[in-house]
């Protein structure tokens, strides 16, 4: 089943179903390939170390191996994540088919899914212009059903005329959260095209997060073909801002090279200031599917722990 196949992911109304499905099916083509290194499922038990408690010792296990192991419990968690969803207008494009924040739902649902697989806990932030909500961090089954229900009211109420202020969203998380953590960010990063002071002052924002000792990964989500390629017809187009309203009717050929060239410049940019800051930033295209999301995550995870 291909699930980045649109008619087939819309046939999936039950989102913990399509999140079990991706992670399963990447799980199962990671054992198939010869990409090794990756840990993705973790055992119910750990090696005791010497003069903790003996009350969680599995003696059973013990008899069988003579080694002492202690029994794994859910709050028992190897890392802790955060997910940060922009969810201003813009990521309502395209119209048709899958657009950006739909596709940040997925790829998002999946991670918790995996995330609970490996016992890690884990947050969620939905975000436009401020903070709109936002979770505590925790492993539990009852924690994941609940993040997902949250999802699902992002998937089908997007927003209209919203802009985004992912600086300052970025700022009030940085002094929220207390303990060292992986922070994912979803975005499509336009709040700040073309202008450097606006760029300057998120990467501050970002390195409010690198200064707390948090690891951070952009999810740079994107649709390639008319957002990045420009790949519009050859006649004049009546485009329109998501997030202001504003509106324009132009050619798309005649303002193609001036458009490419300045979105070029500004993703060097965007890239060289996530090196300088040690921040890991993926392209996440909604027509390729969630397998490099997966990847991608599972990559930076095993650099932590």
């Amino acid at each position: 089943m291909q699930l980045n196949d649109d008619q087939q992911i819309r046939h999936l109304a039950n989102l913990e179903l399509l999140a079990r499905q991706v992670v399963e099916g990447f799980i199962t083509g990671l054992h198939q390939s010869p990409f090794h290194g990756f840990s993705v499922e973790f055992a119910e038990h750990r090696l005791y170390n010497n003069g903790e408690s003996v009350k969680n010792i599995d003696w059973k296990l013990l008899a069988r191996t003579d080694k002492l192991f202690v029994k794994q419990f859910e709050e028992e968690t190897n890392l802790r994540c955060h997910l940060v969803l922009d969810t201003s207008s813009s990521m309502n494009f395209p119209d048709h088919g899958i657009n950006k924040l739909q596709f940040s739902v997925y790829a998002i649902a999946s991670l918790m899914y995996l995330f609970k697989k490996q016992r890690d806990a884990f947050g969620l932030c939905l975000f436009s212009d401020k903070i709109d909500w936002m979770s505590q961090v925790k492993s539990t089954s009852t924690h994941l059903f609940h993040l997902y229900a949250e999802l699902e009211k992002a998937y089908n109420h997007p927003k209209e005329n919203t802009a985004t202020n992912i600086t300052a969203v970025l700022h009030q998380i940085a002094g929220q959260i207390h303990q060292r953590s992986m922070v994912i960010i979803f975005s499509d990063m336009l709040e700040n095209n073309l202008s450097p002071d606006k760029m300057q002052s998120l990467f501050a924002a970002i390195q409010h997060l690198k200064y707390n000792k948090h690891e951070v990964i952009i999810f740079n989500v994107n649709d390639k073909r008319k957002e990045l390629d420009f790949d519009f017809d050859n006649r004049p187009h009546h485009f329109i801002d998501m997030e202001s309203g504003e509106q324009v009717r132009v050619h798309p050929g005649k303002i193609r090279d001036s458009y490419l060239a300045s979105l070029q410049k500004y993703r060097h940019q965007l890239e060289l200031k996530c090196a300088q800051y040690h921040i890991d930033i993926i392209d996440a295209y909604i027509e390729e599917g969630y397998n490099n999301v997966l990847k991608s995550y599972l990559i930076k995870r095993n650099k932590m722990v």
